[in-house]
């Protein structure tokens, strides 16, 4: 797999991280969830970020 293709991926799983993120916080009383599925999604967009520099 080419790394172009690899970083399409994480992009689109950081998005859904991210929307999923925006639902949990209003449907979801729990906080500790929220920040979880939150720094996930922030932590697959800095390793696409990573790769798209490097």
């Amino acid at each position: 797999m080419d790394l172009d293709k690899f970083r399409k991926i994480l992009n689109i799983l950081f998005l859904v991280g991210a929307a999923a993120s925006v639902i949990i916080y209003f449907a979801v009383d729990d906080f500790k969830l929220f920040i979880i599925v939150c720094m996930s999604a922030i932590f697959l967009k800095i390793i696409e970020f990573i790769i798209r520099f490097h």
